[in-house]
């Protein structure tokens, strides 16, 4: 048997969001054929790792060179050394972008590195930052691919970071979508029991600025009837988001139960899925809401709108305000025949388009073409 492939993963943080589930997704389907080093740039998030399958070979990095700092010729030389222990390095947004500076400053012996880009912070939300974009544009000559889940995202490493087109590869977001069809769980959200004739609406999502929960808040504020919202997360912007419901009017109607892994163990228990971040590219929240049947209520952000199927298109906001999102929310719970149509028809393009397997195929191929190794994860 060949030796597994020793990976290091740099990563902004390693909480459970979007790139970690898919970072987490790949290495349990590349099995025996990888062990994988973990670096967080944040030590204490390592939130994602209850969700490495068992028999996985990984450990958290102990001994690495911090991933923050200003930058210095120091710095870089120690991260360039501690790289070059491994056969595949993995950097993921900006939070780890210095790996990839280090691997330009310091190119000899180092191994083949794919960096990964998943979004912005609420500090690029509205804007991207001239001298990040300038620090990005240097690192990423170094990297032998640029992976993106986003048309929005591919364009702005061609256009806006100026990195030629056989580097940058966009490669969809995936999630294992039969999971999302079976029955909900009937206690899988804690303090939730569904009242009659009510319509739920939910939200999947960190507790962070950039997901602009209190917007949500607001927007169903604003809507009559019978709803409950139900906004499945953790971060530091919970009290916010209940100061907003109790300024609303609905504290009575929002249910707050914490991060909740397995989101196929309860999403069915919703309605609607709704979104209302300042930035995404192409969220996982959408994917499963996709595959469990269900339309989605979203501002006009990322490839959303590409994501969803044509029925589901109307209720894609066409302005980013809360006006907009009550609006298209409000059409959905007056119209159960149209959450209905665009529900069957997203869970059809998600299993067509947006299945786990086409993802592993796609990063696979890419990971062995840089590497120079047909079949080396498998």
């Amino acid at each position: 048997m060949a030796r597994p492939l020793n990976i290091l993963h740099l990563h902004s943080s390693f909480s459970l969001g979007g790139k970690e589930a898919r970072a987490v997704a790949l290495m349990n389907a590349f099995g025996d054929a990888a062990k994988h080093t973990i670096v967080s740039g944040l030590p204490d998030e390592l939130g994602a790792r209850d969700s490495i399958a068992k028999g996985i070979r990984y450990e958290i990095a102990q001994d690495a060179p911090s991933l923050t700092g200003k930058p210095s010729v120091k710095r870089y030389e120690a991260i360039a050394a501690y790289m070059r222990r491994f056969d595949l390095v993995l950097t993921y947004n900006w939070g780890a972008i210095d790996g990839v500076m280090a691997r330009r400053v310091y190119p000899k012996g180092a191994p083949p590195l794919v960096h990964h880009e998943d979004g912005f912070n609420a500090d690029e939300a509205r804007g991207l930052k001239i001298e990040r974009n300038i620090y990005r544009r240097i690192a990423l000559s170094a990297a032998n691919a640029l992976a993106v889940p986003s048309h929005v995202l591919e364009g702005i490493a061609l256009r806006t970071w100026k990195q030629p087109a056989e580097r940058v590869h966009r490669i969809p977001n995936g999630i294992a979508t039969a999971l999302y069809a079976r029955d909900p769980d009937p206690n899988g959200i804690p303090g939730f029991v569904r009242q009659p004739k009510e319509i739920v609406v939910g939200a999947l999502a960190g507790l962070r600025v950039v997901k602009n929960l209190p917007m949500l808040v607001r927007a169903m504020g604003g809507i009559p009837g019978r709803f409950r919202l139900v906004i499945v997360g953790e971060g530091p912007e919970r009290a916010t988001i209940q100061q907003a419901a109790a300024a609303m009017g609905i504290a009575d109607r929002l249910v707050m139960p914490g991060f909740l892994e397995r989101p196929y163990n309860y999403i069915r228990h919703f309605d609607i899925v709704a979104l209302s971040s300042l930035s995404e590219q192409a969220p996982i929240s959408v994917l499963e809401g996709m595959a469990a049947g269900l339309p989605i209520a979203s501002l006009p952000v990322g490839d959303v709108r590409s994501m969803v199927s044509e029925a589901n298109h109307p209720f894609i906001a066409d302005a980013p305000n809360e006006v907009r999102l009550r609006d298209v929310i409000q059409a959905l719970i007056a119209h159960p025949e149209l959450r209905a149509q665009a529900g069957a028809a997203n869970q059809q393009r998600a299993r067509a388009e947006f299945d786990q397997s086409h993802m592993v195929a796609r990063y696979k191929a890419l990971y062995e073409q840089v590497l120079g190794r047909p079949g080396a994860l498998g």
